[in-house]
């Protein structure tokens, strides 16, 4: 079995998806939908290695995926990406899955791999200026539709704004984002104490969790290969979002404005981000 620490070039494609039949594991490597690109963006050939303690990150795609959201649709071609180094961990509980086919083992695998979406719309072949939205996983607002933030508006309407834009591009839905990266279990903790007066990264520092600890370093290597060196417009509030893709080497980036989803339920939510930076204004979160 291979480890974590040995997951390098060729063992990283051959080790890879376990739980899989290697003969279909091999078939998509075959026709180019399952493959790597490093940190830097670069396509890796099979079985060439890695400087070790690098990492890189596996994509199964492109996938045909029609979508309906709003009573809107739309055409996007889909690609799932994950890091290599969750997938170190998947590896070692392989083995217990086929062994005792447990239904436990496959939910403890599965549970390791934050597994982010890249959705490109229209031609990439085309672009030279791409619209992108880096969206942070928010299931209490992209599924269930809650008003305490803007996450599921601003979601649908940016793949409303790319479908309808003249070269079309791309949005990158990082899974591992969640409560700006402490995951759903602390998020539901902080909308309580946000509801006893503090708000949202009052609330996070309370747990003594980070107010922000998202890891954008993913989405950069993902921008690196998709855009393919273009510069992007990124629709966003959140300078340090940019800033902090910049720092990955994203260097091109044209801020977008994308306000939606103001309501009476989120208007203290985005004051606080406001205090902490976005580029909100007051016509922007209206009320009194």
């Amino acid at each position: 079995m291979i480890s974590a620490a040995n997951f390098h070039g060729i063992g990283i494609i051959r080790g890879m998806f376990t739980y899989i039949d290697p003969t279909v594991r091999e078939r998509l490597v075959e026709q180019g939908t399952l493959f790597q690109i490093d940190r830097d963006g670069h396509r890796l050939e099979p079985g060439q290695p890695l400087p070790p303690g690098s990492h890189s990150i596996s994509v199964l795609g492109p996938i045909p995926l029609p979508i309906r959201l709003c009573e809107t649709n739309f055409d996007v071609q889909w690609y799932a990406c994950v890091r290599n180094t969750e997938l170190g961990k998947i590896e070692e509980l392989a083995d217990d899955l086929r062994e005792q086919n447990g239904q436990r083992s496959f939910a403890t695998i599965a549970s390791y791999m934050a597994v982010n979406s890249v959705m490109l719309i229209g031609d990439p072949q085309r672009w030279t200026q791409p619209l992108v939205r880096v969206h942070s996983s928010c299931l209490t607002g992209d599924v269930f539709g809650s008003e305490r933030c803007e996450c599921g508006p601003q979601m649908h309407a940016a793949l409303e704004r790319i479908s309808t834009d003249s070269e079309g591009g791309m949005l990158v839905y990082m899974a591992g984002h969640e409560g700006r990266g402490i995951g759903l279990w602390a998020k539901a903790a902080t909308y309580l104490l946000q509801d006893a007066g503090e708000n949202t990264y009052e609330a996070n520092e309370s747990l003594g969790l980070p107010a922000d600890s998202r890891d954008f370093s993913d989405a950069a290597a993902l921008l690196k290969f998709f855009a393919a060196g273009r510069p992007i417009r990124l629709l966003t509030n959140n300078p340090k979002k940019v800033n902090d893709l910049r720092g990955f080497g994203i260097q091109d980036i044209k801020r977008v404005k994308h306000v939606i989803g103001v309501t009476e339920s989120n208007r203290r939510y985005l004051s606080a981000k406001r205090e902490r930076g976005h580029a909100l204004s007051d016509q922007d979160i209206g009320g009194d």
